[in-house]
This record gives structure tokens, sequence and C-alpha cells, in this order.
């Protein structure tokens, strides 16, 4: 399971969550901004305040990093 935390208006989120989708990969996208609940919990799980913060199978990504996120997809 993919998980994504971001915002309506971080660019960056958009650009990861076009390349989920061209790549086939289905997640669950959530929105931090309009619960302070899930907010926490992402800051917690990360240490970071920024998005957009990826959970793969458990394991943590900060940022659009594309090449740690394939490794981990095996994409």
């Amino acid at each position: 399971m993919v998980k994504v935390y971001s915002t309506p208006a971080c660019p960056y989120c958009f650009t990861l969550k076009e390349f989920l989708k061209e790549k086939g990969i289905d997640f669950e996208d959530i929105d931090v901004s309009k619960n302070e609940a899930i907010l926490q919990e992402m800051v917690q799980k990360s240490g970071q305040m920024g998005v957009p913060v990826l959970e793969i199978d458990g394991q943590i990504v900060v940022g659009f990093d594309k090449e740690k996120i394939s490794k981990l997809l095996n994409i």
C-alpha cells in the first residue's frame, strides 16, 4: 500500500502523483491541509512538516525522490 501525504497547493505533490499514475501505481492521496490529526501522524512518521511524504509498505520517503521511490516500488 502506498500513501501520499500532500497538499493541493504543492507542485512537487502534483508531480509525484502524476509519476505514480504514469507507472500504474495505486495510492491513497491524503490531504494533510484538511486534517490536523493526519498532519501530526505524517510528522510523527517522517520527522518533517513538508510535503510530499510517501509511505511505501512502512518505508517513509520525504519529497519526490524518484530513485528511492522507484527502488521501493520495483519500477
